[in-house]
């Protein structure tokens, strides 16, 4: 049985720590890396519900996307969510581990798995890094063209967005070249623009954004929780090819806490 720190190094084999920007918080957060994993729960966000799922499921490591310890904890007193769920996961014995930034930019991380679902060709890196240029932020390539709203409703149906956010110029008719980035990558959009793709999916687009760049590229808007749901299917990928026997399940009860009307 592999221990938590075995789980541990080969995600970060294939998202090394070095990857994640300046601001984030990712690797093992809460928990004894010398523990034996007995099975692991993997998760967009790490919430009280998700903490009850996995003991449920016998689950004493929590694999998430989203770091749990974020800003940093100046105190541990059950003020709030996470301060419980700190609490809660060093009295039972949960280990917590985040592949956040360092997925988004590694190699075949969370852009490419969205390439993957919508069927994109020979995706390349939109912003790679200085010191590696196949790892970054953001992927581009092709697709067999489509038009605008059967593209449109295309990535509606294989995320599952309730409502989809988008704009774009009247002259674009076709759909052929896509730049993709996973969760918030509005910043993005220029890079695209640039690199002549004809539509950007990603997440929290704002109105600027779309009142800027909408007359040269459609922006799809499908959502950060949407467009990160796919880091599961990562997680399970790697953890699947270092152990195969290693159970892991993907969490039911994960809700995206924004509703719409």
């Amino acid at each position: 049985m592999p221990k938590v720190k075995d789980i541990a190094s080969a995600i970060e084999e294939f998202a090394p720590l070095s990857l994640q920007e300046s601001y984030d918080n990712a690797g093992l957060q809460v928990g004894d890396p010398e523990m034996e994993a007995t099975a692991a729960l993997l998760c967009l966000d790490v919430t009280e519900d998700i903490m009850a799922e996995a003991r449920e499921r016998s689950c004493n490591m929590i694999i998430s996307h989203h770091p749990l310890i974020f800003g940093g904890l100046k105190a541990v007193t059950g003020a709030d969510a996470t301060q419980r769920i700190v609490a809660d996961a060093i009295r039972s014995g949960m280990a917590i581990f985040a592949a956040h930034t360092n997925l988004d930019c590694a190699w075949q991380g969370v852009s490419y798995e969205i390439a993957r679902i919508i069927g994109m060709k020979h995706p390349k890196v939109l912003e790679p890094k200085p010191e590696n240029p196949e790892a970054g932020l953001g992927v581009i390539g092709d697709i067999e063209g489509k038009p605008v709203l059967e593209f449109l409703r295309m990535v509606k149906d294989k995320f599952g967005v309730q409502a989809l956010r988008y704009g774009g110029p009247a002259s674009c008719l076709v759909v052929k070249r896509v730049a993709i980035c996973g969760g918030s990558g509005a910043s993005l959009i220029p890079q695209a623009i640039r690199q002549g793709a004809d539509a950007i999916l990603t997440g929290d687009v704002k109105y600027h954004d779309f009142t800027t760049y909408a007359s040269r590229i459609v922006i799809a808007d499908i959502g950060h929780f949407e467009s990160e749901l796919c880091t599961k299917r990562i997680f399970s990928r790697i953890i699947r090819e270092k152990f195969p026997n290693f159970v892991t399940y993907f969490s039911e009860t994960e809700k995206n806490p924004i509703k719409i009307m």
